[in-house]
Parts: structure tokens; C-alpha cells; sequence
């Protein structure tokens, strides 16, 4: 990525520093609330830019688009999203035990996987705990 505004790096800074998916409107709330206020347009303009350098993933839900910063470097084959059914959460996970499953699908079954639109769902660790101890 070549030229970087103030604002471009006060996004990128704000996605970083925040460690889950967020909405536009809350990033546009976080940087004014750091001093730095973006106007919708720009801060759509400048995902759009993160999300075509790899910096960001891009998640469509039914409320929504949602923004998360990409800390996975190179191809981002080992890079993909789970999303906890219960809290909604979603989690930027770097694994490469997946890539096995992609080659298994692209080779028998013909099908390449897009790592950086692909969500698991479940429960996450604190979720799964919960069901547990309502359960008893």
C-alpha cells in the first residue's frame, strides 16, 4: 500500500486496537472519541483499500457488514474467521491445520476454498462452559 493519509493510519491504528469485528458506525465513533474524526464515505473507501491489501477481513451478517484487522501475513491460506453462535463473537484465527482440508477439497472435489471469506461456527470456550453448567 503506497500512499497512507493521517486518516488511513488512524484506521488501521483503530482496527488493530480493537481485537474483534466492528461496524463502521463503531469505528467512526472510536476515532472521534480518539481525536481523530472520518467522515462514513472515507472510512468505506479506506476498508475497502485494507480489505483489497489483506489487512482486513470483511464480514456480511444479516445486520451488516463488519470490519476485522488481518494480523496474518503472506498468502493467507492459514488465516480464517470463527464466529461463536451464542455471543456472536467472531475470532481471526491463524491455523495451518486447515490447509490439508483445502488441498483435500481442491484436489477430490474440485472446490477452492476462499480463506479469507471462510467462517466455522460454534461455541466459543465461554459459551460451551456456560451450556455446560446449565446443563446441570
Amino acid at each position: 500500500m503506497a500512499y497512507q493519509t493521517k486518516q488511513h493510519q488512524a484506521l488501521l491504528r483503530c482496527l488493530e486496537g480493537q481485537g474483534q469485528a466492528v461496524s463502521v458506525s463503531e469505528l467512526a465513533q472510536a476515532l472521534r472519541q480518539e481525536g481523530c474524526p472520518v467522515g462514513i464515505a472515507t472510512i468505506y473507501r479506506q476498508l475497502e483499500r485494507l480489505e483489497q491489501a489483506g489487512l482486513v477481513h470483511k464480514i456480511s451478517t444479516d445486520e451488516g457488514a463488519l470490519f476485522q484487522y488481518c494480523f496474518q501475513e503472506g498468502t493467507h491460506r492459514d488465516c480464517f474467521l470463527i464466529k461463536c453462535e451464542r455471543c456472536s463473537r467472531i475470532i481471526h484465527v491463524s491455523c495451518s491445520h486447515l490447509a490439508p482440508l483445502y488441498d483435500h477439497l481442491e484436489r477430490e472435489h474440485h472446490f477452492l476454498i476462499n480463506p479469507r471469506k471462510t467462517i466455522f461456527s460454534g461455541l466459543c470456550a465461554a459459551c460451551a462452559a456456560q451450556g455446560k453448567e446449565e446443563s446441570k
